[in-house]
This record gives structure tokens, C-alpha cells and sequence, in this order.
């Protein structure tokens, strides 16, 4: 038996109505609703699930030393075209979305929000164990 994390299998996000997140995730990024309750509901995206929890006023975000807001974690997409026709698309979806920014790594970044301002990144380089897993 291995004694080592193998994976992430879920992200909690704090949001303050879950019916009507879960009804934007679901609108807005695709997401598959397979639970929800007044509380909490559980959703499938992007090879992961995501628990939205009912809190106050919260948001995942947080600021670093230099008085940045940053993000939870990073989407990732196959290429800079998927980024920037996600980019459009959310656009076009009326999601509150930054720039596509280049920040001197591999590949192109953009920043978009949820309803209740949990920021979330998307990143043009999808990870080489993804790719090979499903063959990409």
C-alpha cells in the first residue's frame, strides 16, 4: 500500500444560495448536478467534484503578502485556440472574466468569477499526465 496523496478528489467552494449557484455552474461551465440540498451540493466538472456549501459572505480567495487577491486553483485547457474560445464563450455568457494575460510562463492565463467572487484561472497548457491518461 502506498503512503503518499494520490490525487485531489474534491474543492469545497463557499457560496451564499446553493440552488442558484449550482444552477449557474451547471449554465455557465457545463457543470453536472449529482446532489444538491439546501446546504450543499455536489457537482462534476472538469474530471473533479466540487462541493458548494452554503456560507456567509465568504469567498475561497485569498491575499498574498503583497496585497494580491488570488485564486483556488487552476483550470486547465488543450492550447492557447481552447483558451481563447473558452475566453469568448464566457463572454458571451455574461461571466465577469479578466484579460488573457501572458505572465511569463508557458502558454496564457485568464481569470474569471463565480457569482458570489470566487476566483478562479485558466491556464492554455493542459498537463502532460492528462494528455497521456486520455490520449490527447
Amino acid at each position: 500500500m502506498s503512503k503518499q496523496l494520490l490525487r485531489v478528489g474534491t474543492i469545497y467552494i463557499p457560496v451564499n444560495d446553493v440552488e442558484v449557484s449550482s444552477d449557474w455552474y451547471a449554465e455557465k461551465l457545463n457543470a453536472e448536478i449529482s446532489y444538491q440540498d439546501n446546504e450543499k451540493a455536489i457537482l462534476n466538472m472538469a474530471s473533479m467534484s466540487f462541493f458548494l456549501v452554503r456560507s456567509v459572505g465568504q469567498s475561497a480567495n485569498f491575499v498574498d503578502i503583497h496585497g494580491e487577491e488570488h485564486f483556488i486553483l487552476t483550470f486547465e485547457v488543450n492550447g492557447i485556440e481552447a483558451l481563447t474560445e473558452l475566453h469568448n464563450d464566457f463572454l458571451e455568457k455574461g461571466l465577469n472574466v479578466g484579460e488573457i494575460e501572458d505572465r511569463g510562463h508557458a502558454g496564457k492565463n485568464f481569470v474569471f468569477y463565480d457569482l458570489d467572487g470566487n476566483k478562479f484561472d485558466v491556464w492554455s497548457e493542459l498537463s502532460p499526465d492528462f494528455k497521456k491518461r486520455y490520449l490527447l
